[in-house]
């Protein structure tokens, strides 16, 4: 069932066409990815598709009375609001009602909450208070009577995508939606939409993302459209396919082009009808033999201030604010050529480490040296600052003229910024111009500029797309000096870091040897240590005899298992009468408002369990005689 319809799409600003004849459709239940640089149109193209933004020629048709959904790349949401009510600032009867009871609940009217229970029975919506509150948990916005304009800019990103996930639309479209998530949200948030039931189109730079989540890959190249029945390996597969393909027929067309060329210049100026087919057909070859193949790779030895023996220590650092410790005695020497990932929970400390480091912060004890020979180059967002009014080359040329190669060669600031996907034709527009990703990579390249031979990334990737990702590993793999990056893109750290600080919280830190994946690896080990350690003592401690058998695959229940299973059923059906028998009491116009509140509590936390218990039960179903 056609979901979405995109028929000869076109949308010029000026004399620039963004995109021109796209053509597509999203039937239910895909979930399609597009992908493009910075500055192509992703964006512009989802605010076409949903009317936005004007368009200049074709239509985009959605199925009727199916419910759409929108995550913008800056969601702007009411300052005044609380995170609670932009949550609810939906037109949707359930969450209305849902709304209306907690308010009344706050203000200890009975007799409006008494109806208002009532609502929400015959909608049935008590699910979806239940959902609130764990898609709250999950994406830590646990204080939702916080105003959205004491919020950071993480935080309003959370909320805007809580807003979007709990409606459960037909039709999600999501730009950039793992942008402000630390690495647990962005794992949790792939298996909700791998297992949601909407229909997706997302803008994301993700590439684990969309290896999970993605189903059809879109990419937006030189205005047009191609589509990729697959996730995001099967994409690059297929587009290394498609460019090979495109290289043998461009070596071909140049070939034929020269051979052409020689004819057309021998001509005498007046042709006949076939001649002048053959000119026309000269002009065609000559537009498949002028088309541009060669990649922007990056092959630089650059020429680096050598590092001492003697390059960063730490030496017992603490940090805390007030009851919240950041660092506790932490030691560390740093060698040459590390490669530093870290890690950890939003909030935890790691800009406040970075910051220490380079002493823009003071730590509480122990010291930080910094050997002689250390040229730092420090990316974060908020560090780095460009004149909106600057001319894109201008902004790389304060920083220096040239980089220094090996073997006495240079490169010039044009041809750095080529080399990270800047064309010759956008070195004079001017930085206010440019996309959100443009201006965070011309930040970056500011740093990089530097040819520091220390660089701390915090968060690089971020707006960047998957094609200047590529360009900044070729890069870093080349890069001699010291590297510490702090990143939420798992793939990104899997391919340029070889051991992780893992920030736990309350100053605990563990060096971890491996990259992101292999971290997440041994999490996992432990875990399944840690509960068959748990079995093994529970089994001890009950004296049941067990006879050895041959190991086998999975086929029928243990005797616990069994037992387990039974009692399951008989406390799913005592949780059932629970709920009926809140669900009553709750019913009575009488109750004071504390006991309907305290009653209320119950009744979600019953729902909560009955799904928790009804889930495992379903699982041991599968193994009953």
């Amino acid at each position: 069932m056609n979901y979405l319809s995109i028929e000869g799409l076109k949308k010029t600003y000026a004399d620039r066409t963004i995109f021109e004849d796209i053509t597509f459709g999203i039937d239910q239940g895909q979930k399609v990815a597009l992908v493009a640089k910075n500055g192509s149109g992703k964006s512009t193209l989802l605010k076409c598709i949903l009317g936005i933004e004007s368009i200049d020629a074709g239509k985009a048709v959605f199925r009727k009375d199916i419910s759409v959904a929108y995550l913008e790349q800056a969601e702007t949401l009411p300052e005044n609001q609380t995170i609670l009510e932009a949550i609810f600032d939906h037109d949707l009867p359930e969450l209305r009602t849902i709304q209306q009871y907690r308010l009344a609940l706050k203000e200890g009217d009975e007799e409006k909450m008494a109806g208002l229970f009532e609502a929400i029975s015959e909608l049935n919506a008590w699910d979806f208070d239940v959902k609130i509150e764990q898609i709250l948990s999950k994406l830590k916005l646990d204080n939702s009577d916080l105003l959205i304009g004491q919020l950071s800019g993480g935080q309003k990103k959370r909320v805007a995508l809580a807003k979007v996930l709990i409606t459960e639309p037909d039709f999600l479209i999501l730009d950039e939606p793992t942008n402000h998530l630390d690495l647990d949200m962005i794992e949790w948030l792939e298996n909700y939409l791998s297992s949601s039931k909407s229909t997706i189109l997302m803008v994301t730079h993700d590439r684990y993302f969309l290896e999970v989540v993605a189903d059809t890959i879109l990419e937006l190249d030189d205005a047009t459209l191609y589509r990729y029945k697959g996730n995001f390996s099967y994409y690059l597969e297929k587009k290394a396919e498609r460019e090979e393909l495109q290289a043998t027929t461009i070596g071909k067309a140049q070939q034929q082009f020269k051979k052409e060329l020689e004819w057309i210049r021998r001509q005498p100026k007046a042709r006949g009808t076939k001649q002048k087919a053959r000119v026309d057909a000269f002009h065609e070859t000559k537009k498949i033999a002028q088309q541009n193949t060669q990649k922007d790779e990056l092959e630089l030895g650059t020429k680096m201030e050598r590092l001492g023996s003697k390059i960063l220590e730490l030496h017992k650092i603490s940090k805390a604010y007030t009851d919240k410790v950041i660092l506790d005695q932490l030691s560390y020497n740093f060698k040459r050529q590390e490669r530093l990932g870290i890690v950890g929970p939003n909030g935890v400390g790691k800009s406040t480490f970075l910051n220490i480091i380079m002493g823009k912060e003071t730590p509480d004890a122990g010291k930080v040296v910094v050997g002689d020979t250390v040229v730092f180059g420090y990316y974060s967002q908020e560090n780095i600052t460009v004149d909106e009014d600057m001319k894109v080359i201008d902004v790389i040329r304060e920083v220096a003229e040239f980089i220094p190669l090996e073997k006495g060669k240079e490169m010039s600031a044009a041809q750095f910024l080529e080399k990270f996907l800047f064309p010759r034709s956008m070195h004079y527009n001017f930085v206010h111009k440019l996309s959100g990703g443009e201006k965070r990579r011309l930040k970056l390249m500011k740093v990089l500029m530097q040819n520091p031979n220390f660089l701390i990334l915090d968060e690089p990737t971020n707006d960047l797309d998957i094609f200047v990702m590529s360009v900044l590993e070729d890069y870093l793999r080349q890069f001699q000096g010291c590297l510490i990056v702090v990143s939420h893109d798992r793939y990104f750290m899997d391919k340029m870091v070889d051991h992780l600080f893992v920030f736990e919280g309350e100053g605990q830190i563990k060096d971890i040897i491996g990259n992101y994946t292999q971290y997440r690896a041994i999490q996992k080990e432990e875990k399944i240590s840690a509960n068959t350690i748990q079995k093994k003592e529970t089994t001890k401690s009950e004296s049941v005899t067990t006879t050895v058998d041959t190991p086998e695959l999975k086929k029928k229940l243990s005797f616990k298992e069994k037992q387990e299973f039974e009692q399951l059923d008989k406390e799913i059906m005592e949780l059932e009468k629970m709920k009926e028998e809140l669900t009553h009491q709750l019913s009575d116009s009488n109750l004071p408002g504390e006991k309907l509140s305290a009653l209320s509590k119950d009744l979600a936390n019953v729902m909560l369990t009955i799904e928790q218990k009804s889930d495992r039960w379903m699982e041991l179903a599968e193994f009953v005689d």
